[in-house]
């Protein structure tokens, strides 16, 4: 082929780039989880910031690795059951009515994660924790009236962050370590051919991954008794993807060659508060900020054209989550525990997607604890999110526009999870002495 041929290819192929990307963008990483916790999640998360998800708090805050003696490690499994449909309304493309809804394309999920501490000295502690901070997988039916703009869609990340606590003194702590995660995505969508019936459209994919590094960093303060308030921080961490597309036309995959993209993960400020009641009872609020409008406009670059092959106006807005929950010490080897939270989303009818049809939620959850032994504790935890009923609008005039193929729906979504976990104690460290009401300092 003559470089104008393999150029006029490129070319097209960019614009079929564009059916496969154009409404990715809120799946570019607007789905976080919180699942890093079975313990957490049975308060929703309140508190996590200031211990309230054992070991594992970590992931909130990496100054909570100084609440435990002696060397314990967490691990959790979460099942994430996603339902959802997406439903076309008067407005969509009347060629693509009948093809109908979505159906189900919530995917079920298994997350696991861990965290472990270790205390060097009575002022030192390292640890780690591990898990997936983003994740998603959808699927409509093969072909329905939106299938241009999303078949099928998954997210894996995997997060690596060890810590170092410092123990200022009797009630100021300090953390802080390097997060290295890794990210990958597969993004398939039907690709407009024209002359071709709409149910026949072939599918096109991009798929890229990448390794990227930020940092954590922590502080914690028990002021009194039964008192403690945390504070997390969790950077920004830069991926430089490295990816591929897939077309029906091979002759369009190779002339575009290779593609790129540059992704930044939002902040997360964390922040806990664990307040005693009496002995045997503990309120926990939490808040989480999430800077999702750091994402911006994400393009896509062919790496042989020099070309961007599609810009994804994700115009994220910032997230919000409150929560607060409780616990009970029913007997010495039993708590019980129960939470409620908001989560305020970045996604509204602005930005929403097929892809990822989220919307502002309430979550309720219940779980306890089971003292097997003095090294063994187990844990179970139930949550449900009512997500708010959505619109969804693509097309002329809008930020996702695929072939000025007009695509308007509601959506129905609902979630599930279900977390189990156990902490074991590898030593028996010597017992703390208790902490006084008032300090004099």
């Amino acid at each position: 082929m003559t470089g104008g041929t393999i150029r006029a290819l490129g070319l097209a192929g960019a614009v079929a780039a564009a059916s496969v990307a154009g409404a990715t963008a809120a799946q570019a990483g607007a789905f976080g989880l919180r699942e890093q916790s079975a313990q957490g999640l049975g308060l929703v998360f309140a508190g996590a910031a200031s211990g309230g998800a054992g070991v594992s708090s970590i992931f909130w805050n990496p100054a909570t690795v100084t609440m435990r003696p002696g060397f314990a490690s967490e691990q959790s499994l979460s099942f994430i059951n996603l339902s959802g449909e997406i439903t076309p309304t008067v407005g969509t493309a009347p060629g693509l009515l009948p093809f109908g809804s979505s159906g189900e394309v919530g995917q079920g999920a298994v997350v696991p994660s861990g965290a472990t501490s270790y205390q060097l000295t009575d002022r030192l502690w390292v640890g780690i924790q591990t898990g997936a901070p983003y994740g998603l997988v959808t699927k409509p039916r093969q072909d329905w009236a939106g299938s241009v703009y999303a078949r099928s869609s998954r997210i894996f990340s995997l997060a690596f962050n060890p810590v170092v606590g410092f123990k200022v003194n009797d009630w100021l702590s300090v953390a802080a370590g390097p997060n290295i995660e890794y990210f990958r995505l597969t993004l398939r969508a039907a690709v407009p051919v024209p002359g071709v019936f709409p149910g026949l459209y072939p599918s096109g994919f991009i798929k890229g991954e990448s390794w990227g590094v930020g940092f954590t960093a922590g502080v914690l303060v028990t002021p009194a008794a039964g008192t403690s308030i945390g504070v997390g921080y969790r950077s920004s961490v830069h991926h430089d993807i490295d990816g591929s597309i897939g077309f029906p036309d091979p002759r369009q995959a190779i002339a575009l060659g290779q593609v790129r993209a540059n992704l930044n993960t939002p902040e997360k400020v964390s922040v806990g508060l664990t307040q005693a009641i009496n002995p045997v009872t503990r309120i926990q609020l939490g808040f989480e900020w999430d800077n999702w409008s750091r994402l911006g406009d994400v393009g896509i670059v062919s790496k042989a054209l020099g070309v961007t092959v599609n810009h994804l106006p994700l115009n994220f807005k910032d997230s919000f989550f409150y929560s607060i929950g409780a616990e009970y010490d029913w007997s010495p080897n039993l708590t019980l525990r129960a939470g409620f939270g908001y989560d305020n989303v970045p996604i509204d009818f602005t930005n929403r997607s097929a892809r990822l049809p989220d919307s502002d939620r309430y979550v309720v959850s219940i779980g306890g604890s089971y003292r097997w032994s003095e090294k063994v504790l187990l844990t179970a935890s139930y949550a449900h999110a009512f997500f708010d009923r959505g619109l969804l609008l693509a097309g002329p005039g809008r930020d996702y526009n695929i072939g000025n193929i007009p695509l308007a729906a509601s959506t129905d979504v609902s979630a599930d999870v279900v977390s189990v976990g156990f902490r074991y104690q590898w030593d028996t460290p010597a017992a703390v002495a208790p902490t006084p009401l008032v300090r004099k300092y």
